[in-house]
Parts: structure tokens; sequence; C-alpha cells
């Protein structure tokens, strides 16, 4: 029977014994599990801003009147909150990015401080500036620290994962499959893969089952007990992929949906409605002059900074690559940057000298298939410990090699954050959508390094890229640039 045929009466059935599903269902315990940490985080936070305001303020007021202020103001605090969608916003997101909440943190504070001065004003309360930039910096800060410090807590926590299945076991839902395995701190645990025609599995999902078809669905998210719905590309037509969707609903479970131009769709993207019908607006991938301004600034101001800082350490590191193997301390190769200029890149040389790139070449080639399985280290990443020097492989692990870089930015022929600078003969696998990576300036650091470094394989590495180029802004920068080095020191634990 089809899926075309069978779902319309299930989500019927479901529909009619809504008690009997909630029993049948076991519910996700994630969102009140993050909601009630969340609460209890921005209580404290609160508390630690009434604190320091009361020790910046010279108010001479009794304590007492004005602890009674800080209980009657909790409840506006947290209502506050709760309208913001400081509790809501995040609960059903896979990722755990806290941009977008920081924004709205410092908003809300913003706005609490002004009411507050607001009501302060109407009852004839004396105030002055001090206390009342105190409470906002440290409502601001404790709000962010104690949010984040919340979430690490709660991913500990059983009731954080959830059960996954994906739709589609073709390319796009092996690949979705793949990130889950690979990211466990996502809270996501795969379950299983539900398809009518699944390609052959790839090796690094070897194991996971394909639990059977669209059709079944309804019963497998109950007998699974299943949170959450990742829709990928299947063979099954539009109308059944639908009543799939509508059936779910029925049902307590998230339901993701990969778009279908998904390599085109990145953060930037707006939602917009022509009488009702939604579209996705994709936003001209051009860097403005002021952008373009900001960025370069932002990268010689850091670079140079980091140079004088770090200039001992490497005058260090040269010493002991030159003690270490015969050969000049930087490595030199051309590489294509903006536009697909070459240019001279620098680095600490890793490897002896004259090796061979041509393994590096052949292995680029294989690496473009979706299809391809990681090396004994569950990296995708050529493995030379032949080639590479015993100084070079603790350079790798820590990339120290790549701070040579740094006179590349201030050349101009780099940028801190961009697409990873790739070699010429690169370009032979590319794909047309990869090219997009070339209109923005090549960076130390990026969305690849940031988001997965050498855990994807080349095709998902130049996605990456492009989809950086596609999105990008001065905000993003500042994200990828603040979070490199957690993700280089959790890299080197994870090789040490």
């Amino acid at each position: 029977m089809s899926t075309s045929e069978r779902l319309p009466a299930e989500a019927g059935r479901v529909s009619r014994d809504a008690p009997a599903r909630r029993l049948a269902n076991v519910r996700s315990r994630r969102g009140p599990l993050v909601r009630r940490a969340l609460v209890t985080a921005d209580v404290v936070a609160l508390l630690v801003a009434f604190t320091v305001a009361k020790i910046v303020s010279t108010d001479s007021r009794d304590l007492a009147d004005q602890l009674l202020g800080l209980i009657l103001l909790l409840p506006v605090w947290l209502l506050g909150a709760k309208l913001y969608g400081l509790y809501d916003r995040h609960e059903h997101r896979a990722d755990h990015s806290t941009v977008e909440e920081v924004t709205a943190i410092v908003q809300f504070v913003t706005i609490f401080t002004w009411i507050g001065l607001v009501a302060a004003w109407v009852i004839d309360l004396e105030w002055t500036l001090p206390p009342v930039i105190a409470f906002w910096a440290a409502g601001v800060v404790s709000l962010v620290a104690g949010r984040g410090a919340a979430r690490a807590v709660v991913r500990r926590r059983p009731a954080f994962i959830q059960n996954a299945v994906i739709v589609g076991a073709g390319d796009v839902g092996q690949l979705v499959g793949r990130k889950l395995v690979h990211h466990p701190e996502l809270g996501i645990r795969l379950v299983g893969f539900v398809d009518s025609d699944p390609k052959s599995m790839r090796i690094d999902l070897d194991g996971v089952p394909l639990l059977g078809e669209p059709s079944d669905i309804v019963e497998l998210v109950r007998s699974h007990e299943v949170h959450r719905v990742v829709v990928a590309f299947s063979n099954d037509r539009h109308d059944q992929m639908l009543d799939l969707v509508r059936a779910l609903r029925g049902l307590d479970v998230q339901i993701d949906v990969v778009p279908r131009l998904f390599e085109a769709v990145g953060p930037a993207v707006g939602m917009h409605a022509v009488e009702g019908l939604p579209l996705v607006g994709l936003p001209p991938v051009r860097i403005s002059r002021t952008g373009r301004l900001a960025k370069r600034v932002l990268d010689v101001v850091l670079a140079s900074l980091t140079l004088v800082i770090l200039s001992p350490l490497f005058l260090w590191i040269a010493w002991r690559i030159r003690r270490d193997s015969r050969g000049p301390a930087f490595f030199r190769q051309t590489r294509l940057g903006e536009q697909m200029r070459p240019f001279t890149l620098l680095k600490f040389r890793t490897m002896r000298v004259a090796t061979d790139e041509g393994p590096h070449r052949e292995y680029i080639a294989q690496i473009m298939d979706p299809g391809v399985a990681p090396t004994h280290t569950h990296l995708y990443k050529l493995d030379r410990p032949d080639a590479v020097t015993k100084v070079g492989g603790w350079l790798r692990r820590t990339s120290l090699d790549e701070l040579p870089q740094l006179f590349n930015v201030l050349r101009g022929e780099m940028s801190l954050v961009g697409p990873r600078p790739c070699i010429d003969y690169e370009t032979d696998v590319f794909e047309p959508h990869h090219f997009d990576r070339f209109l923005v300036p090549a960076g130390m650091t990026g969305l690849w390094q940031v988001a997965a470094r050498a855990n994807s394989t080349f095709r998902e590495a130049l996605d990456l890229d492009a989809a950086y180029a596609r999105n990008w802004s001065l905000g993003l920068d500042l994200r990828l640039l603040a979070r490199t080095p957690f993700v280089v020191i959790r890299g080197r634990r994870g090789t040490s």
C-alpha cells in the first residue's frame, strides 16, 4: 500500500485518539528541562544584577524595602523574558548557537532597565546613573553566562537526549545522519532511517538500521519513542511526503524539514509571503563597501596585535623546526584567494622538504565522493606520518602552523575569517556553486573550521565555505573568531 493511501487514515485516527496518543508516545522532556534551567538561571541573574547595582549605589534606603521591590520585580522579569521568547525560541533547535539569544538578551535587559527608570520616575524615586549602568551590564553578563552554564548542565542529563529518525536514506538523508552521529553534543540519538527505496548505507553509518517505509511512520514514531523526525529528500512523490508531514503533525514530535535548495539556503535568508504562500528570500552575495572596510580594519588591528604578542612564540617555533629537520622554517605555497587571484601562502613547515604532493591531489578527488569513509583516525584528512616531522605533528594538532598567515592578512591577501585558501588543482573537482567561495577573501579560520574541521568530507567543506560567502556579515566573523580558540582546544584534546 502506498504512502498516500495509508497516511491520511493514520492521520485521522491520530487526531481522534489524541488522549491515547499521548499515553502511547513518550513525550520529549528536553523542552521542560531546558525551560526550568533557564528560569533558574534568569532568577540568579536578576539577583546578581541587583547586588551589583546595590554595591555601586549610594542609596540609603532600608535594605528590606529594596528586597521587597526585588521580589515584586521578579515576576515582571520572568514574564517579560517569556513574552520576549527567551524560553521558547531555542527549545527545538538542533544546534546550540546562542547568537540570536545573546542579541535578544541585550534587547530585553535594555527594555527592562528603561521600564524600571520610567517606574522610578512615576513613583518619584531618586536614582543616579552609575547603579543603572551597573544593573544593565551585570544583567546582560549574568544572563548570558548563566544561560550558557544552564545549557551545559542540562546537556548532561539523560532527559536532554532526543530519539530521531530520518525520512529519506539517499545522499542528503545520510549526510544529515552522519552529522548527527558525529556530533553527540547535539543530544540527538539517531534511531534509524525510513525510506521505501534507500541507497546503500555509507560506511560511517554502518549499523544504523532501516526501520521501514514512510507509510509506517506513525507506528515507528510510537514504537521507537521518537521525539524528532528529520524529513530529507526521498523518491516519494510530493503529495506523499506532504501526507507524511501532516500525519506527524498529529504526534508530539519535532519535525525538521531539509529544504530542497539547502546548498543555497543559509542563516541570512528571509521569509516573506505572497497571499499566504511562503517564499524564502536569498540575499545577494556581496559585501558592502562599509562591511568590507569594517572587515579590513578588524583584520589589520587584530593581526597586528597578535603578531606583536606572539612574536616570541614565532621565534621559538622557527628554532624548533630548524632544529628538528633540514629545511626552512616557513612553507610557501601558491593558493587562490578572492576572485581566484593567486598569492603565496605562508605556514610553518610541518613536512619534510620535497614531499610529493601527488597523494594529496589523489585524496582530494577521493573525498569528493559523499559516500567516502573517514580514515582510521575517524577524520577526513590525509594521514602521512612518514612525511610529517615530529614538531610538525604538534604544530598541526595545535593549529599553530597557520600563524604565519597573519602576514598574509596584513598584506591584504587574506582575512582573519573566510573560506580556506585552496590550491589551484582542487578547483578541478569543484561543482558550480562551490565557486561562490571566491566572492569573499580567503581566511585563516571560517565556517568550515569552526563547524566541522576534519570531520567533514572535502565536498562538505566546500559547501560550508560557499555558505559562508553567501551569508557573510561582520557579526558572523566575530562569532567565528570567538569560537575558534575553543574549537582548536577541543580538537587538540580529541587528538592527544
